[in-house]
């Protein structure tokens, strides 16, 4: 005798997940912030004019938020779960590409979300 299984809906699983990173292990989400997709960062480095330099005159090591001035004068305000507040200090030269959301410091890049 089978017992009838009881289905969740996508919804129901959805607000159930957790990404690893908020028990202190690397990212399991591709959600803006946290680990960086590869088709995310090949389209970001199939399109060079997207980027723009920046200077981080922030960065919050607890809460992952970084404050860049790009050289226009622009301020953004972003945050990664995965340690570009640690890799980026303040006063540190930074490319940012805002269509893919992707933070590059020298060759490390990051996924980050726009505060």
């Amino acid at each position: 005798m089978t017992s009838q299984h009881t289905r969740l809906s996508p919804l129901e699983v959805r607000e159930r997940a957790a990404c690893m990173c908020d028990h202190g292990f690397a990212c399991s989400s591709f959600a803006p912030g946290h680990a960086l997709h590869l088709i995310q960062a090949r389209m970001a480095s199939a399109t060079p004019l997207g980027w723009t330099d920046a200077i981080v005159e922030a960065a919050d090591t607890d809460s992952g938020i970084l404050s860049l001035r790009t050289l226009d004068g622009d301020r953004h305000v972003i945050w990664n779960a995965g340690g570009a507040a640690l890799e980026a200090p303040a006063g540190s030269p930074v490319a940012m590409h805002l269509d893919y959301g992707v933070l590059a410091y020298g060759r490390v890049q990051f996924n980050v979300a726009v505060v």
